[in-house]
């Protein structure tokens, strides 16, 4: 076996769904025998949100004044400055691979300054932006890779239907560092999150749910806490915490409609809402949650799903595709997005223990079905096509 050098670019170093792609693929690859090295926009200059055993640069990211396509542009030639001197100092690598469309764009630009031959792109969702620039963006993203990757059917149906292009479907998976055996941090993470632990007699509970994603459109913000403000008039006692936040977009509209929602409810005080939380505290949280709720709009898969599944947490999910791809009514409940209605019955149905325990009981079989040395086999098989082409 040859080993490849592989640099796969993502647009962060926090935690988002394609950024954990990234970073466990890559793990994966160097279990395998390869040379993966990561690189990430870094704009807080405290590189990756957790270490790893591979190759890693965090890119320096600088703010910016402008409007969103300002940044992007920014962001692109950002990237673009990295990887010249990155290039001109040492050899290149056998393979390049962008996880987004911005570092896409990137290396587009390099590939037509020479600096490199090719690059694979992996196509996790695709976005309905309004700006002409970031439509162009997307779409040259897609059209100047040598090689489209999907992680779901659905956008490998998109693609083929609005782009004409083939992609290839590979696959995600899970980390073994989620699992439903409680550990002894469990009981610390949520005196500092302050959540609700069932063991204390003391205290009056109420079910605690989680999503992780933080507050945005696609994600459903706003209706998942109008199902809340229901669930909470029947249950008082009960949290949502809502974990996450990292985004390139600016959604502070969307998150003031969201806090103007909280307030009439008067639900602040229900609402933990930590922003990006440290690695090691995310499995914790998996497991002190009672349901894990996830209404969203538009993913590229879900990745937090299975990583809530693997906890031993049982799942609400939209009844629509890519959950629809790894879901049925029989391992999570499905619910119409649109419907806070909808949302708000699964959430009081499932904290019933013969629902969830009935939900739960398929969680291995889903499992066993992504892990990421099979999704890093895929990808191998493809890289090493590429690379014979050259």
């Amino acid at each position: 076996m040859i080993s490849l050098k592989i640099a796969l670019l993502t647009y962060s170093t926090k935690p988002r769904g394609s950024v954990v792609h990234t970073l466990e693929l890559a793990q994966a690859l160097a279990d395998l025998g390869h040379d993966p090295c990561v690189f990430a926009l870094d704009k807080s200059g405290e590189g990756f949100h957790r270490s790893v055993e591979f190759k890693t640069f965090a890119v320096p990211a600088k703010a910016c004044d402008g409007n969103t396509d300002q940044l992007i542009r920014q962001r692109i030639q950002e990237f673009v400055s990295f990887f010249q001197q990155h290039l001109s100092e040492r050899e290149g690598y056998d393979i390049y691979h962008a996880q987004d469309c911005l570092s896409a764009n990137a290396l587009a630009t390099l590939k037509a300054q020479g600096k490199l031959s090719q690059f694979v792109r992996t196509v996790h969702h695709i976005e309905a932006f309004k700006s002409p620039y970031l439509r162009e963006c997307q779409e040259k993203s897609i059209y100047l890779s040598d090689r489209c990757l999907c992680v779901s059917a659905l956008w490998q149906q998109v693609l083929q239907k609005d782009y004409g292009i083939v992609a290839h479907r590979v696959i995600n998976g899970v980390s073994s560092r989620f699992s439903a055996i409680p550990k002894n941090a469990d009981a610390a993470i949520a005196e500092a999150y302050a959540i609700h632990l069932k063991s204390d007699k003391k205290a009056r509970f109420g079910p605690v749910y989680l999503t992780v994603g933080g507050i945005e459109p696609r994600k459903n913000s706003i209706n998942l806490l109008k199902a809340f403000a229901k669930v909470h008039r029947q249950q008082p006692n009960a949290q949502l915490v809502i974990v996450g936040g990292a985004t390139l977009f600016d959604y502070q509209p969307y998150r003031d409609d969201f806090w103007a929602l909280a307030k009439a409810e008067n639900l602040e005080n229900a609402l933990i809402l930590p922003g990006v939380v440290p690695d090691q505290h995310l499995p914790s949280l998996y497991r002190l949650a009672d349901a894990f709720v996830f209404p969203s709009i538009q993913e590229g898969w879900g990745l937090v799903v299975l990583e809530a599944l693997a906890s031993g947490v049982p799942v609400i999910a939209s009844s629509q595709a890519p959950f629809t791809e790894f879901l049925s009514p029989a391992s999570a409940h499905l619910v119409n997005p649109q419907s806070a209605e909808a949302i708000a019955a699964a959430m009081l149905a499932i904290i019933r223990p013969d629902v969830a325990q009935g939900l739960l009981s398929h969680r291995e079989e889903i499992i066993s079905r992504y892990r990421w040395e099979a999704s890093a086999k895929m990808h191998l098989a493809l890289y090493e096509q590429l690379v014979a082409r050259v």
